[in-house]
C-alpha cells in the first residue's frame, strides 16, 4: 500500500489516518548551489529522505508522507538569479494553513523534515506555533543537522561545509549523479573565520549572512573530493538514524 498521503481517497482519510499516525512534511528549497549543483538540491534531498524513511518504517509506525514543500525561505540566496524564496511571514502562514488542514484528520503528530539549513530557525519557531494553535505534537528533523546549527562538518572544511560542500555534494551525487558537475567545483572555505572562538559557523555567537558574503559563487565548503560512494554511506546512515528517531516520535508524550 502506498503511504503517500495524496494517494488516499477522501473517505480513506477517516479510515487510514488516526491519532496514532505520524505525518511527515518534507521541506526543501529551490536555490543556487554554486556552479556545480542544480537549484533542486535541497528539495531533492528532503523528498528522497522522507521517501526512504517512510519506506523503512512507515508500515510499522503508521507514517504517512505529505507532498513536499519545494519552495521555502531562501533569502540568503536571493542575490542569485534562479533562486525561489518565500518570505518568513509567507512560509509561516503556509505552515499554519497546513496545520489547520491536518488537524481535522485526527492525526496528532507532524514531523517537519527539513532539507534546507536556512529554514531551521523559522521551522523551530513553527513547532510551537502549530502546537499552540492546533494542538499538534510537532517535531523537526534534518537529513543531517546543519553545521551552522551545531551539526558536524569535515575537518578539512574547518567545520564550515555548510552549503554545497563535500557532504551535500556527495549525497546529491548518490541521488542524482547525472546532475553534478564536479569539474566546475573548487574549494570555497572562509578560512579567516577559523581564527574566531565565538563568531563563526557553529560558534556561540550567531551572525547574519548572505551566501555571497564569502565568495561570488555562493557556496561554502570544499566539494572537490565528493563521491557517490560517500554520499550513499551518508544517506543510508541518515535513514537509519531518522527511522530510529521516528520510533521515539511515535511514543513521545511530554514525559507523562
Amino acid at each position: 500500500m502506498s503511504r503517500l498521503y495524496e494517494d488516499l481517497t477522501a473517505p480513506e482519510i477517516a479510515t487510514e489516518i488516526s491519532s496514532s499516525s505520524i505525518l511527515v512534511l518534507p521541506v526543501g528549497a529551490v536555490e543556487q548551489h554554486g556552479p556545480h549543483l542544480p537549484l533542486s538540491v535541497d528539495h531533492v534531498i528532503a523528498h528522497e529522505t522522507a521517501t526512504a524513511v517512510v519506506d523503512e518504517c512507515g508500515d510499522e509506525l503508521d507514517v504517512w508522507q505529505l507532498p513536499a514543500m519545494s519552495i521555502s525561505k531562501s533569502n540568503e540566496h536571493a542575490w542569485s538569479s534562479g533562486t525561489l524564496s518565500l518570505s518568513a511571514e509567507t512560509l509561516m502562514a503556509v505552515l499554519r494553513d497546513i496545520g489547520r488542514s491536518i488537524a481535522p484528520t485526527g492525526a496528532k503528530r507532524l514531523v517537519l523534515l527539513n532539507g534546507h539549513g536556512g529554514n531551521t530557525t523559522l521551522l523551530a519557531t513553527a513547532l510551537r506555533e502549530l502546537r499552540l494553535e492546533f494542538g499538534l505534537m510537532t517535531f523537526l528533523m534534518h537529513p543531517a543537522l546543519p553545521p551552522a546549527y551545531g551539526g558536524s562538518s569535515t575537518e578539512s572544511e574547518l567545520g564550515m561545509g555548510i552549503h554545497g560542500g563535500l557532504d551535500e555534494t556527495s549525497v546529491f551525487m548518490h541521488l542524482r549523479p547525472d546532475q553534478v558537475r564536479l569539474d566546475r567545483a573548487a574549494r570555497q572555505v572562509p578560512e579567516s573565520l577559523e581564527r574566531n572562538t565565538h563568531v563563526k559557523f557553529g560558534g556561540s555567537v550567531s551572525f547574519g549572512w548572505l551566501s555571497n558574503d564569502f565568495n561570488p559563487d555562493g557556496y561554502i565548503g570544499d566539494p572537490t573530493g565528493a563521491t557517490a560512494e560517500r554520499g550513499k554511506q551518508l544517506f543510508e546512515q541518515s535513514i537509519a538514524a531518522l527511522s530510529e528517531a521516528m520510533e521515539e516520535v511515535k511514543v513521545f508524550d511530554f514525559g507523562r
